[in-house]
Order: structure tokens, then C-alpha cells, then sequence
């Protein structure tokens, strides 16, 4: 009995003495203070990011707030005023609060200032709500003061005579705004770094605990892998977590450069038209408004990117509201604005697109409706030839609307008809590469098409063109 208790206390104390070399040593690598440095700087990081950002919504939505009660203050105080010379006795009797109250006739001359001597207020003409008011009947303006750390905030209207009546209100600034959280972002803090430091702890004695557990005399490899194999399996599951992150960002990717290709290039080919004196300067301020157009057209792309990176969700749980509410459509509408984009294109690459048909409406979201008929007629350009033609036709079939694209383009062999609607197929490398296709182009087709409840068709030879179905549901 007696040897057996020695036994364990031997063992416990080389526990100890191991547990006290390893604090003893503080150069060496400490698995806890490795996790209580990780953790407590992203946990730190985070929560003054949130706090920041918290601090930074809270100051808009304040500015916001402001306005809004600023707007409603203008319509009442304007009531009361005659529009005549009482309307400074008037504003002297309004309890205003903290309310600045400025009136300024037509010519910026400040009439009256509640707060401000107007002897030695200059002219405001030139102050963007009072010229807004001018000119709209309403202005408003918010100005940042790095001296005083708060930000103006102004609403004006004009008044019957044609003067103008201003309010104003100060409030904290986005600066200010989170100066005011300093204290609580430091207490947060610091509870987050204890916090942090007993976890770490915790952890790193559980992870540690199973290999010390191991007899190094005769360490048994089966109870080895066993211990092991939760880390094994977790390993494995993180490799496929990040395989699916990095799927997702290429996919992502893939969208965004297939997307924004075309727009980019026309907005290129016209600037350099610009750039090397081609086009007339009777025709300049055309090709301006087609570059701006296109860069409009690409900024409304990218939102209309991440609202496609819906259509699996949507599809996969039957709730179409998260791309929005749908609406009636003019199909031919459609297909002339998207052929009137791409026309560029179509004459770059030698091939005559022209739509024709009657006006059919169908219910549906129109960004996504555009970008069917987009990348159709962007694919039939594409996969064509110089001096070939693509024609865009909108009739009604069965009592169904019907689209249909059809090319004199390259056609599709067979064998891949099949695959053209998969996402990022791309058919030969040497083809995708000759004209730039990303392999998303009839994949963002489908979904949109599937999400109408339309059916595609596919009718194709090589040598001879293709043609594109899309039947809509009957309205």
C-alpha cells in the first residue's frame, strides 16, 4: 500500500516539477501564450472595430435624424411666416432651442441670425443650401469642423417672397463620435485580454494533457493515432472549408471579370477613339456620354454581381424575395437597350445585331431580365464572325412570350450542347482564349431563366449558328 502511494506521489511530483520548468522558462515557445496572443489581438481587434463602427453608424444615423427633424422644423416655422418685414419679429418670438435660425434674402444678404451678429456675417450666396433653395425651393448641406469637432448640419427652403430660411443644428462628429466610446472601447478591452488569458490557459492544458498522458517508455501507436485522429479529422475538415472559400472567391472572380469585360472595353475603344484625334469634336461629347453611360452601366453590374450570387440560395430554398420585388418588363424594351449597349461591340467585331418583334411583357426582376438578354447577344457577338449577324426577336408563342437569339456564329458541336449551361464550362481553350469568355455567360443565363420560371432551348450546328429558346410562363 505504502509503495503504491509513493509510487503516485513520485509521479505527481514529476508533474509538478515539469509544470515548473515550463513556467520557469520564458524564452522558450509557450503554447498558451501563443493562443492568448492570437486571441487576444483579434478578439481586441474586433471589438474595437465593431465599437468603431457602432460609434460611426450611430453618428450617421444621428446626422440623419437631424435632418429629418430639421426638414420638419423648416415646413412649421414657414407656416408661420408672412413673407413680409414681421417675419424677423416673428423669428426673434420663435424658441428656437439649439436651433441656429438664419434668414437671408434673395441676393445671400443674411437678414436675421439668432446666434450671429448679421453685421458681420458675410454674403450667402454662394453656400450650397442657400443656392439650392434658390433654385429647388429646398437645400441642404452637412459641414465637417476639425476645430470644433462637430458637423453642420443645414436645411433651407425659400419662402413666398423669395427669401430663404435656414436652420441649422451642430452635432458630433464622426471623430467626436468615437472619442466619446474611447473609454468603453479601453474597458472592453481589457475584459477581452482576461478573458482571453483563462482560455488560453484552459486550451492549451487540454490540448497538451493527451500527449502527456502518452508513457514515452512504451508509447503505444495505436493509442497514439487514437488521440490523434480528432486533429486528423478537424485538419480535413478545415482543408474542405477553405477549399469551399477558395471556390467561392474564384467563382466570385470569374463573375466580376466576365461581367465587367465588356463594359470596359467600350468605354477603352471610345477613349481611345478620343485620345488619337479619330473622332470629330462634333462627336466627342457622344463618345463622352457613351463612356459614361458604360461606367454607370459597370457600376450597376457589380451590385447586379452579388445579388446573381443569390440565385443558389433563392433556388435551393424557393424564396425569390431575396433579389427584390419583381415587376412587369417589356422584353422588346429590353433587348433594344442591351443591343443599343452592344452595338459598339458587334461593329468592333464586324457582325450586325438588330432586334425586332412586338413589345411582351413578363413579370420579373429587370436587372437579371438584362442580363439574360445581355449575355446572350454578348455570347452570339463573340462566338460569330466578321461580316456575320446575330438577330434578338420577341414574339408570343402558345400564348407564352417568347425571346429568341439566334447567330450565324461558329456553332456548337454536339457533344458539348449539353454542357454550355454549366457553370464555367468553356468549351475549347484555344476558342475561350481567342475571344475572352470567362465560361459564365449562359451558366448566369440559366439561373436567371430558371428563376422566371422559363424554359430554355438550344438549337445548334457547327458551321451554321446557334440558336437560343427563352419561353416565359404566361402572364
Amino acid at each position: 500500500m505504502s509503495e503504491q502511494t509513493g509510487a503516485e506521489t513520485g509521479v505527481d511530483q514529476d508533474s509538478t516539477r515539469t509544470q515548473e520548468k515550463r513556467e520557469k522558462a520564458p524564452g522558450r515557445p509557450s503554447l498558451a501564450r501563443r493562443f492568448f496572443i492570437s486571441l487576444a489581438a483579434v478578439a481586441a481587434v474586433a471589438a474595437v472595430a465593431v465599437l468603431v463602427c457602432s460609434s460611426l453608424i450611430y453618428q450617421s444615423v444621428t446626422v440623419d435624424d437631424s435632418g429629418r427633424m430639421l426638414e420638419s422644423e423648416c415646413r412649421v416655422v414657414k407656416a408661420a411666416l408672412r413673407g413680409d418685414d414681421t417675419d424677423v419679429m416673428r423669428l426673434t418670438a420663435f424658441d428656437s432651442g439649439d436651433v441656429r435660425v438664419t434668414l437671408v434674402a434673395s441676393d445671400g444678404t443674411v437678414i436675421y441670425d439668432n446666434q450671429n451678429s448679421v453685421a458681420s456675417m458675410p454674403n450667402h450666396a454662394d453656400r450650397p443650401e442657400i443656392a439650392e433653395a434658390l433654385a429647388d425651393g429646398a437645400g441642404s448641406a452637412e459641414r465637417d469642423s476639425e476645430t470644433s469637432g462637430y458637423v453642420s448640419i443645414y436645411r433651407a427652403v425659400r419662402l413666398n417672397n423669395g427669401n430663404v430660411l435656414r436652420l441649422a443644428v451642430d452635432r458630433d462628429s464622426a471623430a467626436a463620435a468615437v472619442r466619446h466610446d474611447l473609454l468603453l472601447v479601453c474597458a472592453v478591452v481589457l475584459v477581452i485580454i482576461a478573458v482571453c488569458w483563462a482560455v488560453s490557459r484552459l486550451v492549451a492544458d487540454r490540448l497538451v494533457s493527451p500527449i502527456l498522458a502518452i508513457d514515452p517508455a512504451s508509447p503505444d501507436p495505436t493509442s497514439t493515432y487514437v488521440e490523434v485522429e480528432p486533429l486528423v479529422e478537424r485538419i480535413g475538415e478545415q482543408v474542405e472549408e477553405l477549399k469551399g472559400a477558395d471556390l467561392m472567391r474564384r467563382e466570385f472572380t470569374s463573375n466580376v471579370t466576365h461581367e465587367l469585360k465588356t463594359p470596359l472595353s467600350s468605354i477603352s475603344g471610345a477613349a481611345e477613339l478620343i485620345r488619337d484625334g479619330i473622332a470629330r469634336s462634333e462627336d466627342v461629347p457622344e463618345f463622352a456620354g457613351r463612356i459614361y453611360d458604360e461606367a454607370r452601366h459597370m457600376t450597376e453590374l457589380v451590385n447586379d454581381i452579388l445579388t446573381l450570387s443569390k440565385l443558389d440560395e433563392s433556388e435551393r430554398s424557393g424564396d425569390a424575395s431575396l433579389l427584390g420585388a419583381a415587376e412587369s418588363v417589356d422584353l422588346l424594351r429590353v433587348a433594344k437597350d442591351v443591343a443599343s449597349r452592344l452595338t459598339p461591340t458587334a461593329e468592333a467585331a464586324g457582325v450586325k445585331l438588330g432586334v425586332s418583334g412586338q413589345d411582351q411583357v413578363v413579370t420579373g426582376y429587370p436587372r437579371l431580365l438584362d442580363e439574360l438578354v445581355y449575355n446572350l447577344c454578348d455570347n452570339a457577338i463573340r462566338y460569330n464572325h466578321e461580316g456575320g449577324w446575330v438577330d434578338v426577336s420577341v414574339s408570343l408563342e402558345d400564348d407564352r412570350p417568347l425571346l429568341v437569339v439566334a447567330d450565324s456564329g461558329r456553332g456548337i458541336e454536339p457533344a458539348q450542347q449539353p454542357k454550355v449551361f454549366e457553370r464555367f464550362y468553356r468549351g475549347e481553350a484555344s476558342r475561350s482564349r481567342e475571344t475572352g469568355g470567362t465560361g459564365l455567360g449562359l451558366a448566369i443565363v440559366k439561373h436567371a431563366a430558371t428563376l422566371h420560371g422559363a424554359d430554355l432551348s438550344l438549337d445548334s450546328e457547327p458551321g451554321r449558328g446557334t440558336t437560343i429558346c427563352v419561353r416565359f410562363p404566361r402572364p
